[in-house]
């Protein structure tokens, strides 16, 4: 097929990631009819069809499968050479597309975003907010340059470098101020609140807490850190949360807030990216913006947000 077009292949590659085509066009900001014409004339022009289109749902066809993977090495090639110029440039400019978790999101971002704009004017920051699971994917089919998230994932195709550490504090209702802490056996008997599946800081609540994997089930989920601790100043139970949430989700709650006895539970926040991505100077300078936003983030918050324990700064190449 001699007229096939880049734009084609991204119309191709959103379609098999929404499975829908409203959604689709959604994304690709044109209308459903005019990405339903483009996919046909492709199929046309092919000779085959690379969607099984049904009265809900479509699917790819056999030889859509294999089309959809080929189209998305030729994208993520032309996105390294992106990066490539980019790299280039003496200054950081251009798109910069950062995932980040739900869980650190609402509270860095606002900082970071302030600062990366001021330090780096030339930058077009996208920012990507889902569970760490959908930002290791995302950031090894090349739609996201960089990632924060929590420490270690243990993929042997990125780098991390840690940024800070913060440890979990406790939520329980304002009436039981003052009262002891429970330690993690008392903990793992109580009627304990988590985010839902799918979100790390479920994982390390429940391996602090080490509630047995069949009391998991039992457990009250969560979507966002604020509906849990909501929750708990309903009187529903207890819930863990990291520092850095404190006084933005406890400050129109009728909850308390105690710390653990040591060793107290806590995460390492870092960044993550491609070992293969040009732009490894530049997010490395990124990284030091998204540090000195967490430490001004502390100081604003005062004694509310307890200090943060700076991690190595040093990039940690995962075995």
């Amino acid at each position: 097929m001699k007229n096939l077009t880049l734009r084609q292949l991204r119309y191709v590659e959103a379609l098999v990631r929404h499975s829908h085509f409203g959604r689709a066009a959604d994304a690709c900001a044109i209308s459903q009819p005019a990405l339903s014409m483009q996919i046909k004339e492709l199929e046309e022009g092919l000779g085959l069809a690379l969607f099984e289109r049904g009265a809900r749902q479509i699917r790819l066809t056999s030889f859509g499968t294999e089309f959809a993977t080929r189209a998305r090495d030729i994208l993520r090639a032309v996105e390294a050479l992106g990066d490539l110029a980019q790299a280039w440039q003496d200054q950081l400019v251009g798109p910069l597309r950062i995932g980040v978790i739900p869980t650190v999101a609402p509270y860095l971002l606002p900082t970071l975003i302030g600062n990366l704009a001021r330090s780096h004017e030339g930058l077009d920051i996208h920012v990507r907010e889902t569970v760490t699971p959908r930002l290791i994917q995302e950031l090894i089919d090349g739609r996201l340059d960089t990632a924060i998230v929590a420490l270690p994932v243990s993929e042997p195709s990125f780098n991390e470098v840690a940024l800070f550490t913060e440890s979990f504090v406790l939520v329980r209702p304002s009436e039981e101020e003052g009262k002891p802490v429970p330690n993690r056996e008392m903990l793992s008997e109580m009627r304990l609140l988590l985010l839902e599946e799918g979100h790390c800081f479920r994982d390390q609540a429940l391996a602090f807490c080490n509630v047995p994997s069949l009391r998991t089930r039992e457990l009250l989920d969560g979507s966002s850190l604020s509906t849990l601790v909501q929750m708990v100043g309903a009187g529903i139970g207890v819930t863990l949360i990291p520092e850095m949430a404190v006084p933005m989700e406890t400050r129109s709650a009728q909850v308390s807030i105690a710390r653990f006895a040591d060793p107290q539970p806590s995460r390492t926040i870092g960044m993550i990216w491609r070992k293969t991505s040009p732009l490894v100077k530049q997010l490395l300078e990124i990284s030091k913006v998204v540090r000195d936003a967490a430490d001004l983030l502390r100081g604003r918050c005062g004694q509310q947000l307890p200090d943060f324990q700076h991690a190595p700064a040093a990039v940690h190449r995962s075995p």
